[in-house]
């Protein structure tokens, strides 16, 4: 450690801040992203950027690194109070994003139906045309990486989300609809088994087998990640046993709890078979009895 500190006082100040991957220049803001990403101090990042906003400092960049790390901190609910608070001093072209992070933010906080609502807000505008301030594609990046997504994949995305916000909420067949429409545009692997387990929900399990052999058959990008393989094989095993109680219910009539009772009454039953096996010689003794009387 106390080499790499060395090194780095070497660096020119412009390949400290690249090695860092930190903006250029000294003020409120690079001084918070410093305490966060090299000092890894994320309470002190947290004061550093609430300085940065009320200094006016690049406040998209730091309203919404702030709201990231307040999430991270479990601090989530604050979060959502400050981007509500001050996005109205962020631009234009930076709303969209903070949308992004507010959806997250409600889902971290189970807050469905304005992580529903904020959805559906976002496919309004893509309908209408407004979604990338615009632009046919828009850069992302995950994991240090950027790369360009264009409006059919973030319709898909945004989609896929709000398929899972209705399956919170046990609304199956709000979901189902959801995420066909979802697997029309972009279809994938993850959301076929999303779809798979909404038809399992309403007991449809014929269709639910067909959507999931698209994935085991590997026509669906991301059959083959590893997380995907596990997940079918979940959900196999949900579809078969789902299906094994409704055949049980469905040859005798009876609902859920009927079928506990009657499973119940089956187990009493056999201690009856057996209490009466135990007793079988008594019986036979005094069957000449029984059948005089009976004449």
């Amino acid at each position: 450690m106390k080499e790499r500190n060395q090194i780095e006082a070497q660096l020119h100040p412009s390949h400290y801040h690249v090695l860092h991957k930190l903006p250029p220049g000294d003020s409120p803001y690079v001084r918070a992203k410093h305490v966060q990403l090299v000092d890894k101090d994320p309470e002190g990042a947290i004061v550093l950027f609430w300085k940065a906003i009320n200094a006016g400092d690049r406040v998209d960049s730091a309203l919404k690194d702030m709201a990231v790390v307040m999430k991270q901190q479990d601090r989530a609910e604050e979060a959502i109070e400050a981007i509500k608070s001050f996005r109205d001093r962020c631009s234009k072209q930076a709303q969209e994003s903070l949308d992004n992070v507010l959806i997250d933010l409600y889902k971290k906080c189970g807050r469905i139906e304005e992580q529903i609502q904020l959805l559906k807000q976002k496919l309004r505008m893509i309908y209408q045309g407004e979604a990338f301030n615009g632009k046919p594609t828009k850069t992302a990046r995950s994991h240090g990486k950027k790369f360009q997504v264009t409006v059919k994949q973030e319709t898909s995305r945004i989609l896929g989300n709000l398929g899972w916000a209705y399956m919170q909420q046990e609304n199956y067949l709000a979901a189902e609809v959801v995420y066909r429409k979802a697997q029309i545009i972009d279809p994938d692997a993850n959301k076929a088994c999303n779809l798979c387990q909404c038809l399992i929900k309403q007991a449809r399990y014929i269709e639910a087998r067909s959507v999931l052999e698209e994935v085991i058959q590997g026509k669906l990008p991301g059959s083959g990640d590893p997380k995907s393989r596990n997940r079918v094989k979940e959900l196999l095993q949900e579809l078969e046993s789902e299906q094994l109680i409704s055949i049980a219910s469905t040859a005798i009539g009876l609902n859920a709890e009927d079928t506990f009772l009657a499973e119940g009454l089956d187990q009493l039953m056999s201690q009856w078979i057996s209490y009466r096996s135990r007793r079988l010689p008594i019986f036979e003794e005094i069957s000449s009895f029984r059948d005089q009387l009976a004449c």
